[in-house]
């Protein structure tokens, strides 16, 4: 036995020291133009990711303007463009979210002129939500307030059954149902409540991204759930994510809420979590380069690869993120430029990727 401890005390410490001190020392000569990655100075922490391209953000900003003119009609064209492609239309009705907490006059005068209209019945409900989750905040539940938590748990009743009002109104419409599965775990539905709920939204759209984010939400250990079927749902998503679809990341957003809350911050390195994250990798492959949820969930992907040692796959993810380094996992000590250049640097070095031999540098005699 005190052999079999030692061993296993022995395999902990180097764990410890590949992922704690080796990336310190690796970091200190890495050139990364020698590994086919932007070098430093061109590194951009404003963003994660390119901006999206001019003619979608004209558009969004023209929706916007017409709607504070208020042409509601704009708005309601917006959204139906998007026609059944429900993550897409999900995210117009976003953006309208967006519009209407500057001026929601449009909204009301949409809602009179076409009181059955499903979207707006559907976005008027989720500015309810949203409205309760303002006054709730984002603190766990001793942080909050008590008159605050009662005006919040007051407010979500009314919210879904709005959501239940307007799902009437076009039975093939996820987006009601995605606003009651977010509103669920406020209301502290139990189990038995919520499955309808979930139930009723992959009737309509199996695979819809901001639908599974929300019910990871309920199903993690700090409201209605535990690691064990927050990280069960999370590989459920990953197994039936279509090609072209982002829903693999919800898995990492699940790993998030697992580090986030524990109190070493440490992943289990296991041959099944290094085969799930290599599985979403691939899913990511076949997402559309222009999907403005992908370079979110690279830098993730690329950081707990380099969690679990998976140098030379968190490699390659840093070349397909490029020079931009404004995302969360390197946000946390304040320098997400430092941050960003060490974890390259450790998954260069830590890879055994052999760099590519420089150009020599030709000087002039006089």
């Amino acid at each position: 036995m005190t052999i079999f401890l030692a061993v296993v005390l022995g395999v902990f410490l180097v764990v410890l020291y590949r992922l704690f001190i080796v990336p310190r020392r690796v970091g200190e000569h890495f050139v990364a133009s020698e590994y086919g990655l932007p070098p430093r100075e061109q590194l951009d922490s404003r963003r994660p990711g390119p901006p999206p391209p001019a003619h979608r953000t004209e558009q969004r900003q023209a929706v916007a303007n017409a709607a504070w003119g208020g042409d509601w009609q704009s708005a309601e064209r917006y959204v139906r463009a998007a026609g059944e492609d429900w993550d897409e239309r999900w995210n117009r009705l976003e953006l309208l979210q967006q519009v209407a907490r500057e001026d929601d006059a449009w909204l009301d005068a949409w809602r009179a002129a076409e009181p059955r209209n499903c979207d707006a019945a559907t976005l008027h409900a989720s500015i309810m939500v949203h409205r309760a989750w303002e006054i709730r905040g984002s603190g766990y539940a001793h942080e909050v307030m008590t008159s605050d938590m009662n005006r919040f748990r007051a407010m979500l009743p009314a919210a879904i059954e709005e959501a239940r009002q307007a799902a009437l109104l076009d039975p093939a419409n996820p987006g009601p149902w995605v606003v009651m599965v977010t509103a669920a775990r406020g209301a502290q539905y139990r189990h038995a409540q919520f499955k309808p709920l979930w139930e009723g939204l992959i009737a309509r759209a199996p695979h819809h991204y901001e639908g599974h984010w929300q019910a990871l939400q309920y199903w993690c250990a700090k409201w209605f759930g535990s690691d064990r079927r927050m990280m069960r749902f999370a590989r459920q998503a990953v197994r039936k994510a279509p090609p072209g679809s982002a829903l693999a990341g919800i898995y990492l957003h699940a790993l998030n809420e697992l580090t986030e809350r524990s109190a070493t911050g440490t992943l289990a390195v296991t041959p099944m979590a290094r085969s799930v994250l290599k599985q979403i990798a691939a899913s990511l492959d076949g997402v559309a380069p222009d999907d403005e949820r992908l370079p979110v969930l690279r830098h993730l992907l690329a950081h707990y690869m380099l969690r679990s040692m998976m140098y030379a796959s968190a490699l390659e993810q840093f070349r397909l993120i490029g020079p931009w380094c404004g995302a969360q996992p390197w946000r946390e000590d304040g320098n997400p430029v430092m941050a960003f250049e060490r974890a390259r640097g450790t998954a260069a070095k830590l890879s055994r990727t052999r760099p590519a031999p420089q150009p020599p540098v030709c000087k002039m005699g006089r």
